[in-house]
């Protein structure tokens, strides 16, 4: 029996009895008896487990039912199961009785591995479970074939028990250019399943799934939420069975005969990882972030950058991106990243893809006059790359049409943006493109790759989980060739956003679209994953290029002020003032930025939904800073109060408008507070409970506001 417990949570482990074991004292099933707030550290498991044993019901086994860590259908289990398979020839279900538990504790947590072996079936299955130092369980499941004949997989979930009382569910979906839109509703009996097929995380994807207690918000309520940490196809369900277990589970969504076993062989499931919180989603989300900071630190600030597409796309001229570097020196940047259209036969997205060399019709001399003179205008340099994409008009498939991923011989895929997905898994294409990124970044000093993977992974047949281990393999491969590369996971913006993707670069393109109302949806539903130092957040143009709106420097700006800032917008076009002004935002960006690398994300909870207030607050609680954004016309004729959230009660708080000036200064009706620039003091509980009173903002405008201690 073990008693697990970090950072406010415990994670109960207990052996029921196996059925028909000799005597209580067999190693029996394991339970999850408990996953949620601390227990005392000396609670008495035994007594727990008695406590916790079901009696038996009318019409069913004889003896006491548990769910098991392994979800076992053939003990009894009727929701869904953790184990699936059959094997050549023959086929017997595992059953999994005597169970092998084993200890440890490391710098990342403390954990227990537990292996159990069914002869008969050939199955061994180790599960590991660990409670991390940041509060969260990581859980993965290990099958190994111990049986003579190979044996083919079918599903393997991880599922993690949650409280009763928690009987609301919420969760994710999208689309392209609208990712990360949040739906919720009663977690009834049955089960809540999400699959994703895309070959990628996906737009729609769950992201997380959560259960809470009612009317759970950012703030308030407790919440346990789940995640899958892959990269490809996956499912997530949360489901109530009859026999009352709530359980929140998922895995990687194998396609049939995907992974096949020869004898000796294993296959391991991508990590559950689950995050609970007593008060609310911004504690699960503090505890997710936490562990990104921690499995994969940033070494320096993030830097502002000045992406070229929405400014050139495939246009490019030597004169005219360095004039657009000059441009984006003058108002702060310090990273130019060229997009699409460098390299060979890339005159538009038709060609091109895999000829990862740099076209030298456009480039007589490389890439080295215009990254000399970035660097002169004092940027690093950043380049655009799809490695993992052909198109079939270049010289890479004419050569070798077989490296192209198929599901059938006989035709190709339907196109997706004219492209194709090369085939990771032949030995020649892997090798190929990771020898092409290392040549690159050998000859050039690049800082940055922008990432990119602009199409799902349509009639490829049982080829993404191969795809998707090439794919991390490829990335861990660069960063031990250049560990000092920044990478960016972008995926036709947010579709491929998830832990394993988090686990190996450094920050995500949250989406495609850079218009600010979307962006203000997008990126605060984004940020219960990923922390706000990495999603990348651009100011775009006037007039976003996906919806048509059209938006004011400061709301664009606002909208990007509490992310990896960066600029989507032709600089060289800007007026003095306009120029001034976004150079005022950068400048504030570059201030409060070590905070949001090591700060608490708060969001708050506010009646109308108008109202978006997003928050860092100083890991010690001396200083805050809250982005007040009116994504439409309030309901009533100013909003409600807006609480700021996150700060120590028992401080007393500066509070000043700390909105750069410029085109929105006046951007509401008579005078306010916001106008003081001594600012006003209060407590913290104060500005925790009953907040502060905006004026009439209009539509689309936002106000920042600066608290210190």
């Amino acid at each position: 029996m073990i008693h697990l417990t970090r950072a406010g949570v415990s994670l109960v482990l207990a052996s029921l009895p196996a059925a028909g074991a000799d005597d209580d004292s067999a190693s029996g099933l394991p339970v999850v008896l408990h996953w949620g707030a601390a227990l005392p550290p000396d609670e008495d498991v035994a007594s727990l487990l008695a406590l916790h044993t079901p009696g038996v019901p009318f019409s069913a086994l004889d003896r006491p039912r548990l769910r098991g860590v392994v979800g076992e259908t053939v003990s009894g289990f009727t929701g869904t199961p953790g184990l699936s398979g059959h094997r050549v020839p023959g086929s017997v279900a595992p059953r999994l009785r005597s169970w092998t538990w084993t200890s440890y504790d490391d710098d990342a947590g403390d954990g227990v591995r537990l292996v159990s072996r069914d002869d008969e079936a050939g199955w061994e299955v180790g599960v590991d479970l660990r409670l991390t130092v940041e509060g969260l369980v990581e859980m993965r499941t290990t099958v190994t074939n111990t049986g003579a004949g190979e044996l083919v997989l079918g599903q393997v979930r991880n599922a993690l028990p949650v409280a009763a009382r928690a009987t609301e569910l919420l969760d994710l979906t999208g689309r392209w250019t609208r990712e990360r839109a949040p739906q919720r509703g009663p977690w009834r009996v049955g089960s809540h399943l999400r699959e994703a097929r895309h070959g990628r995380t996906g737009h729609d994807a769950t992201l997380l799934l959560a259960a809470g207690t009612p009317g759970f918000g950012f703030g308030h309520g407790e919440v346990w939420a789940t995640h899958v940490a892959w990269s490809g196809d996956h499912a997530a369900y949360a489901e109530r069975t009859v026999a009352g277990e709530c359980l929140l589970g998922g895995g990687e969504l194998l396609a049939e005969g995907e992974v096949v076993l020869a004898p000796g062989a294993s296959y391991a499931s991508p990590a559950l990882v689950g995050s609970y919180a007593a008060d609310g989603l911004d504690g699960v989300s503090t505890r997710l972030h936490g562990w990104v900071r921690r499995t994969r630190p940033l070494t320096r600030p993030r830097p502002v950058l000045v992406n070229t597409w929405e400014a050139t796309y495939f246009d490019h001229d030597l004169a005219g991106l360095t004039a657009l570097a000059d441009a984006a020196a003058a108002v702060g940047a310090e990273r130019f990243v060229l997009d699409d259209g460098w390299f060979r036969g890339r005159r538009d997205d038709r060609a091109g893809l895999g000829d990862w060399t740099v076209d030298r019709d456009v480039w007589p001399q490389g890439l080295h006059p215009l990254i000399e003179h970035v660097h002169r205008a004092g940027l690093d340099f950043g380049l655009w790359v799809e490695p993992e994409m052909v198109n079939v008009d270049s010289d890479l498939v004419r050569e070798h049409p077989g490296w192209v991923l198929r599901g059938r011989p006989s035709a190709l895929p339907d196109e997706w943006r004219h492209q194709q997905v090369l085939d990771l898994r032949h030995p020649g294409a892997y090798a190929h493109v990771r020898d092409a990124l290392v040549a690159l970044l050998d000859e050039y000093p690049i800082a940055f790759l922008k990432w990119d993977h602009n199409r799902d992974l349509v009639d490829v047949g049982a080829a993404v989980h191969e795809q998707t281990a090439a794919f991390y393999a490829l990335l861990d491969e660069l960063h031990l060739a250049h560990p000092d590369v920044e990478i960016e996971s972008c995926a036709s913006g947010g579709g491929r956003i998830d832990l394993g993707v988090l686990a190996r670069t450094d920050r995500v393109w949250t989406s495609d679209t850079i218009d600010a109302v979307e962006r203000q949806r997008i990126q605060r539903w984004t940020s219960l994953l990923v922390p706000l130092e990495r999603l990348g957040a651009h100011v775009g143009g006037p007039v976003a290029h996906t919806t048509g709106r059209r938006h004011t420097v400061a709301f664009r700006a606002a909208t990007a002020l509490l992310g990896h800032l960066g600029i989507e917008w032709d600089v060289r076009t800007l007026e003095p003032a306009q120029r001034d002004e976004l150079a005022g935002w950068v400048r504030l960006h570059q201030q409060l930025r070590p905070l949001l690398a090591s700060g608490r994300l708060v969001r708050g909870d506010h009646p109308d939904p108008a109202v978006v207030t997003t928050g860092v607050v100083a890991p010690d609680r001396s200083e805050a800073w809250y982005v007040v954004a009116m994504v439409d016309s309030t309901l009533t004729e100013g909003p409600a109060p807006i609480t700021l959230p996150g700060l120590d009660p028992a401080r007393r708080y500066v509070v000043r408008d700390a909105t750069p000036p410029g085109e929105q200064a006046t951007g509401f009706i008579g005078t306010s507070w916001l106008g003081d620039a001594a600012g006003h003091t209060a407590s913290g509980a104060a500005l925790g409970a009953l907040g502060v009173r905006m004026p009439v903002l209009l539509p689309e405008t936002a106000r920042v506001l600066h608290v210190r201690a």
